[in-house]
């Protein structure tokens, strides 16, 4: 079977196994059908939020195909490369694309990066993420395990952040989170959102460190591609 091939069967095969089942609530998460992670050598969890109301991982999808990572949520999810972790100073980054801006909700939803992950798999999990809407916004928050905010009350809008042309319109973003000894910057599509000095990151109540699992982290009810996934020292 030709590259074409392949990849035609394969958006089929997505079609048919994760035809999500939802009513376009507001908070509501839809769980797919036939969800579960499919990726071998990652792990993933659902925040504690959605865990509280019932929520499981098996209500979204994470599946990969050469080289590309395909998720569809139901709940919000995080998913880390298990045994890998991330310390001192560092880059991760990938580029996130949205097939069909709002295909699963009537209103956009964020996909991106996460950082600091400790705990992770347990109810006392933490991690700070940067994430992105194809509205033209960004979010950078964390959890603790209770969340915490980093760049403010709700989503900022900057100008180097991708918007989709219309509703069902492919949209991608090319997300960056970097350490350094004193910060943590995210960055979108080349462009620095938001600085953060770690005081404002580590400590009671937020990030055990920066150290730890690192990963990609995806809201409720949305549909997202990964590529170029990598961390650089």
């Amino acid at each position: 079977m030709n590259r074409i091939s392949v990849r035609a069967a394969f958006a089929l095969t997505m079609a048919l196994l994760l035809a999500p089942n939802y009513s376009f609530a507001q908070d509501q998460s839809n769980a797919v059908k036939n969800g579960g992670n499919f990726v071998k050598g990652w792990a993933g969890q659902v925040d504690a939020a959605e865990a509280a109301k019932g929520a499981k991982i098996d209500g979204s999808s994470f599946m990969q195909m050469e080289g590309i990572m395909h998720a569809v949520t139901g709940p919000s999810v995080s998913y880390w490369q298990e045994n890998k972790k991330a310390d001192g100073s560092y880059t991760v980054m990938a580029t996130f694309t949205e097939p069909k801006f709002k295909n699963l909700s009537s209103h956009p939803h964020p996909y991106g990066l996460f950082i600091g992950g400790n705990d992770m798999g347990t109810d006392k999990s933490s991690l700070l993420y940067c994430m992105a809407y194809g509205s033209g916004k960004f979010i950078v928050r964390g959890f603790s395990p209770e969340p915490f905010k980093v760049s403010g009350d709700s989503s900022t809008a900057n100008e180097a952040i991708h918007v989709a042309k219309e509703d069902g319109a492919s949209v991608s973003q090319d997300i960056s989170i970097s350490v350094t000894k004193d910060a943590v910057s995210c960055s979108i599509n080349g462009t620095v959102v938001g600085t953060y000095p770690k005081s404002d990151i580590v400590g009671a109540g937020k990030l055990k460190s920066t150290d730890g699992a690192f990963g990609v982290r995806f809201g409720h009810n949305v549909e997202a591609t990964v590529a170029n996934f990598m961390l650089m020292k």
